[in-house]
């Protein structure tokens, strides 16, 4: 009896399965319907201009690598290749270097002050960048009030700040700070405030318990907030436009110089490119050192 009992709750339970597996299975592919507006419109809008792209750079002037011959082998393109990365590379240690302790603080003040904090993260996001980068020409000039200041108070001056690399730096900066602050807030306010005390009362020094304890934690917001920092300075234009000289040209700049100025769209469309293969290969690296964390923090892997 007890036999009979159990195979046929085993029949009733497969049939279930089997009921259900059946009214999932139709199911199953209607939501993927839903996908097919977005990929209409990411085919069109960015599949097929990157493939004209990439067609470009191997048919224009005429079929083959030229372009991407040029490219390595030209050593004004280097140049403006490792001058692009380098001024990245240092946007985004100064923006770390700004933005890891007003994250910080920001996770321990009271949510009026943080509430004025963020305030003040997003109002710069709020303002033309444009007219960012007019407001800093003005502080810049020789005859600005920086200089003045400088002049004024120390005798110094004047100091050249702008068509220079750190003036290029200096406007990037203050544009991209807020792209590392929101990730590093978002990781910080997940980490435990009672770790460091914890430390402390184990015996371990303030600074050994935040660099053992507090800064490994907060490892995914200094990836996600590095990483599109870096990506974000290497294709700016503007800024380096504006506060740079022809001597501290950019990637970006030399795209439209080459595509606009001389109609070489080969060459242009090639530098576009190797800054996109550049943008995936710094993904996959920064994805694989960072694999205990999700590169956006607030997104948990699956």
């Amino acid at each position: 009896m007890t036999e009979t009992t159990v195979a046929g709750g085993r029949d009733a339970a497969s049939g279930a399965d089997v009921g259900e597996a059946r009214q999932r299975g139709p199911r199953n592919w209607r939501p993927l319907l839903l996908l097919i507006p977005a990929f209409v419109i990411v085919s069109l809008f960015f599949l097929a201009p990157l493939i004209d792209v990439f067609v470009r750079s191997v048919t224009d002037p005429e079929p083959g690598v030229q372009n991407y011959v040029w490219l390595f082998t030209t050593e004004a393109n280097l140049a403006v290749v490792v001058r692009t990365f380098g001024t990245a590379f240092l946007v985004t240690i100064v923006c770390l270097i700004l933005a890891y302790p007003y994250a910080y603080l920001m996770t321990i003040v009271s949510d009026r002050a943080r509430n004025v904090l963020q305030l003040f993260v997003m109002l710069p996001l709020w303002t033309s960048i444009l007219v960012r980068t007019l407001a800093w020409m003005v502080l810049l000039q020789d005859t600005g009030p920086i200089n003045g200041l400088l002049m004024s108070w120390f005798g110094i001056g004047p100091v050249p700040l702008i068509r220079t690399t750190f003036g290029v730096a200096l406007g990037m900066s203050q544009v991209l700070l807020p792209f590392m602050v929101l990730p590093l807030y978002s990781a910080m306010a997940k980490i435990d405030k009672r770790l460091l005390p914890a430390a402390s009362n184990l015996g371990a020094k303030p600074v050994t318990a935040f660099f053992t304890v507090y800064l490994p934690l907060s490892r995914p917001g200094i990836f996600a907030g590095s990483v599109t920092v870096f990506i974000l300075g290497l294709g700016f234009y503007i800024i380096p436009a504006l506060l740079g000289s022809s001597k501290e040209i950019m990637i970006s700049a030399l795209i439209q110089q080459q595509i606009s100025v001389f109609l070489m769209w080969g060459q242009g469309t090639t530098l576009g490119i190797f800054l996109l293969a550049c943008t995936i290969l710094i993904l996959v690296v920064v994805s694989r050192l960072n694999r205990g964390a999700s590169l956006f923090p607030g997104v948990e892997k699956s």
